[in-house]
């Protein structure tokens, strides 16, 4: 007996191959490519490792929300607002860009920085607000645990705990770890976009009888009530579990920016070009 009433099953299996990003950076995109483009409400997701002196040096974004969960190191940021800040093993930045955000990422330490990069896309009425961030350090992520699997809830809702986020376009993002020998099963709001990014260890996701999934790899589900998961092997099982409701609008996207039409991009371009809309600072900022 399944525990869903229609389980969500692998549609899509893609190994996140490693490119060049920023400053020198090392990225293994798993979103944001052309095997799997997007998946809305999501643009992107990078799984990133970074060392000085390379980084993510001054750059801009528009009309989306960045979500950055670091796995290990650290990353420091700060844009031209007077935002500052280093987020370390464990803490969540959640970045709604708005109409224009400049910053800078780079490392907070001398190697191993990584961590995982989400774009989330906003909704045309949501494009254009005030830039916000929300974050939480690692001992502020509500955790839970049972019968072996634990989740961290970074947005939406596990094991009865629920995660103080304010997710503008409605999302889930949930941190497994799973010890070999343990299963879990995991509702979704059945008309959801979902799908996992396996960090280390191989699971069984979907279906009993699936083939194990390695690290690196993003799955794609079917839409369905729930996902269940296996660790059938001798190694703990640690991923991220991510869903949201699908926008259903056009995309327009030119790098770090992301509208709904052609002409709001290049109108976007020229805002950023002359310091306008969001973008006053521009002409007289720059990361220290």
């Amino acid at each position: 007996m399944s525990a869903f009433h229609t389980p969500r099953l692998v549609l899509k299996k893609v190994l996140a191959k490693s490119q060049h990003e920023g400053d020198g950076a090392v990225v293994r995109r798993a979103i944001g490519r052309s095997d799997l483009n997007n998946l809305d409400p999501f643009l992107m997701l990078d799984h990133f490792s970074v060392s000085p002196p390379a980084g993510f040096p001054d750059h801009p974004h528009r009309g989306f929300e960045t979500v950055t969960y670091m796995l290990e190191g650290g990353l420091t940021h700060q844009d031209f607002a007077g935002h500052k800040g280093t987020i370390r093993s464990g803490d969540v930045q959640w970045m709604t860009a708005g109409r224009g955000i400049i910053h800078s990422e780079m490392p907070a330490e001398a190697s191993n920085n990584k961590g995982l990069q989400l774009w989330i896309n906003l909704s045309a009425k949501d494009k254009m607000i005030e830039p916000n961030y929300q974050e939480l350090p690692s001992e502020n992520i509500p955790t839970a645990e049972k019968d072996g699997v634990q989740v961290r809830v970074i947005a939406g809702e596990a094991m009865g705990v629920h995660s103080p986020v304010y997710t503008r376009t409605p999302t889930m993002y949930l941190v497994f770890s799973m010890m070999p020998g343990t299963e879990w099963h995991q509702t979704i709001p059945e008309s959801w976009n979902s799908f996992v990014y396996v960090i280390e260890g191989e699971g069984v996701f979907g279906c009993p009888t699936s083939s194990p999934t390695a690290p690196h790899h993003v799955l794609v589900f079917t839409l369905g009530d729930g996902l269940s998961v296996w660790n059938n092997s001798s190694k703990p099982l640690k991923f991220v579990l991510i869903g949201g409701q699908p926008l259903d609008e056009p995309v327009a996207q030119y790098g770090p920016f992301v509208m709904n039409t052609q002409s709001e991009i290049e109108k976007t371009i020229e805002d950023y070009h002359y310091g306008r809309n969001g973008f006053e600072m521009r002409k007289y900022w720059s990361s220290q």
